[in-house]
């Protein structure tokens, strides 16, 4: 059955094939089948698409008619809901997500951030009055005007593409800027997707959307280096975010970096350990494990640690995984044998060391075909082992003891990155002074879900800086100009 998809860029108004006629094919990871071919965009065409971008946000009225970019972000939304179960098929099949997982963050919660957005730049005051002040001699009336930041380089990662494209575009197009996206190499035909839609569906003026896929490196990199775009907003690996921060800075760039993470998951020694169980091994097992908040360390007390284990050998175990189109998995693949050879690679590496997988740890026998990984859960290692520091993107729970409160925050905070976490205790108190105290982004007290159009997103340390969503979010994308005149 041939899925409904879109194989040509968007690029100032109009789908087109790659300036040099070549594509590149998207793989299905659960089959290893091909899905469809993707225009391979050139570098030509990324100066193209990066010249729209500037022409139309300095040119045109697009960044400055509020109500303009609230009717066509509204457009989006219904647009996308209108193709909601042909986007649903293609995301199964390129991605590898879960079917039941679209009904969730893989594609109709994004939704609620375009929805969002269009409701708080309605409202939202992009003039603030600061009143009269006299300076040197002279009276004035000055105020600020909150202006769109200019042309933004969006550049997404691969393991929820939908939800990483909105949170970038709803806000920079809020905003009023324009804005070139970047999707994945892997999940190309997804991104192409929603240019079809921007393209047939709604009155977004030609060039303040344009949408690229390439496997070429040289394509993002041009955004990160090129003069006439303003902002680079990059969600993706912690190697890739410092090259962009170095390549930007040739320019004197605004980046926004949603880089890796390796959070913890801190169970205090009166908390259930069925609640963390339960939550770790969903966390680990959530789009095979390829999300960067996933809290993939589970800290336990030493007391206890032998019975946490039993409880989340059990969960784990118990996971169905397989078919992604199967609503009764909870699991599906790896996004590609590359991912899967490094998450094996990691795994292997660890028990060889003296670790022990007592979950899983192989790529299963019954699943010939598809890049899938089995649960997996790792005893043994040291905190300071590479399973216990690196980021796998992999369906990996590591398990680590802790001597008391104080030593849970510091084996949380021994890692570069600082996106989330997570701390269970029945005595509030106890559980908000351990979620104060580690370094991050997002934290999850008892089980709490912080997910919401309205919640800033993103972290600190080496998991990057800035925020998506959220009030937050738009600042990303505006800058501020002081006015003053004489009063009379």
């Amino acid at each position: 059955m041939t899925l409904w998809h879109e194989h040509r860029l968007l690029i100032d108004g109009a789908l087109v094939a790659a300036s040099s006629g070549r594509t590149f094919t998207s793989i299905n990871p659960a089959t290893e089948e091909p899905v469809a071919e993707a225009a391979d965009a050139t570098i030509e065409d990324t100066e193209r698409a990066i010249a729209a971008a500037r022409r139309a946000f300095d040119t045109t009225e697009w960044s400055r008619n509020v109500e303009f970019r609230v009717r066509c972000l509204r457009q989006l939304r219904h647009a996308i809901l209108d193709n909601l179960e042909p986007m649903r098929a293609l995301l199964v099949a390129e991605v590898g997500a879960p079917v039941s997982s679209t009904s969730g963050p893989q594609l109709e919660a994004p939704l609620a951030v375009i929805e969002w957005y269009a409701d708080f730049v309605e409202s939202f005051d992009f003039v603030e009055d600061l009143g009269d002040r006299e300076a040197f001699g002279i009276m004035s009336h000055r105020w600020i005007e909150k202006e769109g930041a200019g042309v933004v380089g969006a550049i997404t990662a691969y393991n929820y593409p939908i939800q990483l494209a909105l949170a970038k575009l709803a806000p920079a197009l809020a905003a009023g800027c324009t804005v070139i996206l970047k999707g994945a190499p892997d999940t190309p035909l997804i991104n192409l997707a929603l240019g079809r839609l921007i393209a047939e569906a709604t009155d977004f003026p030609a060039g303040v959307i344009n949408v690229l896929t390439s496997p070429d490196p040289a394509v993002g990199a041009l955004l990160t280096t090129h003069s006439d775009v303003d902002v680079v907003s990059f969600t993706g690996s912690t190697p890739v975010g410092r090259a962009i921060m170095a390549a930007a800075s040739t320019t004197l760039k605004r980046v926004f970096l949603e880089l890796g993470g390796k959070s913890a998951f801190v169970l205090l020694d009166d908390g259930d350990p069925a609640l963390a169980a339960m939550f770790c091994a969903f966390a680990a097992v959530s789009h095979s494990g390829q999300g960067c908040a996933i809290t993939s360390r589970l800290v336990v007390p030493r007391a206890r640690f032998d019975e946490v284990v039993d409880q989340t050998r059990g969960m784990l175990s118990g996971v169905a995984y397989g078919d992604p189109t199967d609503a009764a998995n909870m699991m599906g693949p790896l996004i590609s044998r590359r991912q899967r050879e490094k998450v094996a690679g990691y795994v292997d590496r660890a028990v060889a060391e003296g670790a022990e997988a007592i979950v899983g740890g192989r790529i299963p026998e019954h699943l010939p075909k598809g890049f899938y990984y089995e649960p997996t859960l790792i005893v043994g290692a040291s905190e300071d082992s590479e399973i216990a520091q690196d980021e796998l993107f992999g369906p990996v729970l590591v398990v680590l003891p802790h001597d008391g409160d104080d030593d849970a925050i510091r084996i949380a905070n021994n890692s570069i990155f600082g996106l989330s976490g997570s701390v269970v205790s029945p005595d509030r108190d106890r559980a908000m002074r351990v979620a104060r105290a580690v370094r991050c982004g997002t934290m999850s007290v008892n089980g709490g879900l912080y997910y919401g159009p309205d919640a800033p997103f993103g972290g600190c340390k080496q998991s990057g800086f800035g925020r998506e969503m959220g009030a937050a979010g738009l600042q990303e994308f505006l800058e501020l100009k002081t006015f003053a005149e004489p009063t009379t």
